[in-house]
């Protein structure tokens, strides 16, 4: 059984909503048990949060689309990839909320998390300690020195790192020798939806947003990643590419360490961890995801009782105790 996801817009008046909700909440994500229909509403900004407080059913009477049209305004609408219900390991996507969620979800363990961060943690202190000597501007972002190129490599090496943890995952061999290359590693761009993130500098308008990933490909798997080539370049001859360790390959390098975070763990450890890691995050950065597929999201399985009510209404799946446990597939390229 797939979802199917859909623009919001409408708030049917049955729904008593004291505002249309349709207006804040613009995604809709729903399907058809044996007995009800389903749908859960979202956000369209940020990071597409799934609301599990926000679940809205009502027994099967006609089809699903016209109930969803009626309730919601049901547009454009995409079928899921994923059954309902179904999450990949290691890949974040909207509808992995709670500390459960990612724990259950993704697989996940508190360890690796908690070391996950210690890395962030230093790549983060370290741009901001940048940040003391170079002020991020349009007009600074060419300025290199030896401490932007020892962030580079740092935050390179952690990107490898992260890659290299992904296909190993996926019992991936190298393509050539004994060593991952970026022949290997593009092959997780689509999987992990990479291109979608985007991260911007909170105190620092004038810098354009951080898009890292952004136009990665099979052809020109290196160059297509202007950070990473210069990292390559000046970490293997310093002195012929000392400038290409910028202050903007720097922000984009660390960007996307900070993207494979949070595609393994997701986002919320970073909004919300309440440790050093997190602090620094939510002072720099401003996280969202542009243009995302919302057919590639998680939604989850509801447990209808023996006797359940048929009535349009509205509730909290998990204060309810209606959620089906997460049926986590493994990661593959």
């Amino acid at each position: 059984m797939r979802f199917v996801a859909y623009e919001n817009t409408v708030t049917a008046s049955a729904l008593r909503w004291a505002t249309p909700i349709h207006l804040e909440q613009a995604r809709g994500y729903g399907y058809q048990t044996d007995t009800h229909f389903v749908h859960f509403y979202g956000r369209a900004t940020g990071i597409w949060v799934i609301l599990p407080g926000l679940c809205t059913t009502q027994g099967i009477n006609g089809t699903l689309q016209d109930w969803q049209n009626a309730n919601f305004g049901g547009a454009n609408r995409v079928t899921s990839i994923l059954e309902v219900g179904q999450t990949i390991a290691g890949v974040w996507r909207p509808g992995i909320l709670t500390v459960e969620d990612i724990r259950a979800g993704l697989q996940s363990t508190e360890t690796a998390e908690q070391h996950a961060l210690q890395a962030v943690r230093l790549l983060l202190e370290r741009l901001d300690d940048l940040f003391l000597y170079i002020e991020p501007t349009s007009d600074s972002l060419a300025t290199f020195s030896h401490k932007t190129r020892e962030l580079l490599i740092l935050a390179c090496t952690d990107v490898e790192n992260s890659w290299a943890s992904y296909l190993a995952d996926a019992s991936v061999v190298p393509s050539s020798g004994s060593r991952f290359t970026t022949n290997d590693y593009v092959r997780l761009h689509q999987r992990l939806h990479l291109a979608e993130y985007r991260l911007s500098l909170k105190a620092h308008a004038s810098v354009p947003p951080s898009q890292p990933f952004h136009g990665w490909n099979n052809a020109n798997p290196t160059r297509s990643l202007p950070w990473y080539n210069a990292y390559n370049q000046t970490k293997h001859d310093r002195q012929a590419h000392f400038d290409k360790a910028t202050l903007r390959h720097c922000i984009d390098a660390v960007a996307a360490s900070l993207i494979l975070f949070a595609t393994r763990f997701s986002p919320y450890p970073l909004f919300n961890g309440g440790g050093t890691a997190s602090t620094l995050f939510n002072q720099l950065f401003q996280f969202e995801l542009v243009q995302p597929r919302p057919e590639t999201f998680y939604v989850p399985l509801i447990r209808f009782p023996a006797t359940p009510n048929l009535d349009l209404a509205k509730f909290d799946i998990d204060g309810a105790g209606l959620r089906q446990p997460w049926q986590v597939q493994a990661f593959t390229v």
